[in-house]
């Protein structure tokens, strides 16, 4: 029987091709496939960031995965991924799935791995999050000492939102989107938006930081994120 191959969760990092991780360029360039998610356009963030270091030789396998609220087309779709990775691994083909950020920290990685890791060897290569790129590109400390740091999806209903802000000394907001006018309402409510910053795309193409009181959109980009701390740093 031939030996498996390896499912490779790799951390690309925040935006920024240089924040990858030397482990990470090692397993990109000699793994047999390059797997990645796409939206319903065929477009792949992850893809972008890794692709200077693509090699000619390297097999993409591009995955679709919705980013619906509902879970079954997710699942669905996971599985599918799944069974199509499964059949590389069982041939002996190296597999790395490329991954915004870190795999592990709200990645789609974690739903592969759950799926194939009782049958398959699955190794993590964690990458820079984009909680850190936001605190660096805005030298915003995220926490220190007996800091509490929260870190809140802006999908969140308005009273969970609200109260996640208030029992917290620093809150990252992701997943800003279409969430912006609730989140930026709410802060307003806390009297947390004078200090509060939103990064688009941070360290990525396109970068952009904005006080959240100057933004008056009700809408930014899905890879936003907001930054809020009660604390000042003496």
């Amino acid at each position: 029987m031939a030996t498996q191959g390896t499912l490779f969760g790799v951390g690309v990092g925040p935006g920024d091709p240089k924040l990858m991780t030397i482990k990470a360029g090692e397993v990109i360039r000699t793994a047999d496939i390059l797997a990645y998610p796409v939206n319903s356009a065929g477009e792949s963030q992850a893809r972008s960031i890794a692709y200077p270091i693509f090699e000619d030789s390297s097999t993409e396998l591009p995955l679709h995965i919705p980013m619906n609220v509902e879970r079954d087309p997710a699942r669905e779709a996971y599985d599918s991924a799944a069974n199509q990775i499964s059949t590389f691994l069982m041939t002996g083909k190296d597999v790395a799935y490329l991954c915004i950020g870190d795999p592990m920290f709200y990645g789609s990685f974690m739903y592969l791995a759950a799926r194939l890791g009782v049958s398959h060897k699955v190794e993590v290569i964690p990458g820079v999050t984009s909680l850190s790129a936001c605190a660096a590109q805005t030298r915003m400390p995220l926490a220190g000492r007996t800091d509490v740091l929260s870190v809140i999806p802006a999908t969140l209903d308005e009273p969970e939102l609200e109260s996640a802000l208030k029992h917290t000394d620093t809150a990252v907001v992701i997943k800003v989107g279409r969430h912006m006018k609730k989140v930026r309402d709410t802060l307003r409510k806390l009297g947390l938006s004078d200090s509060a910053i939103v990064v688009e795309n941070g360290s990525g193409a396109g970068e952009r930081i904005t006080l959240v009181e100057q933004v008056t959109d009700d809408t930014k980009p899905y890879f936003s994120t907001i930054l809020v701390s009660r604390r000042d740093v003496t």
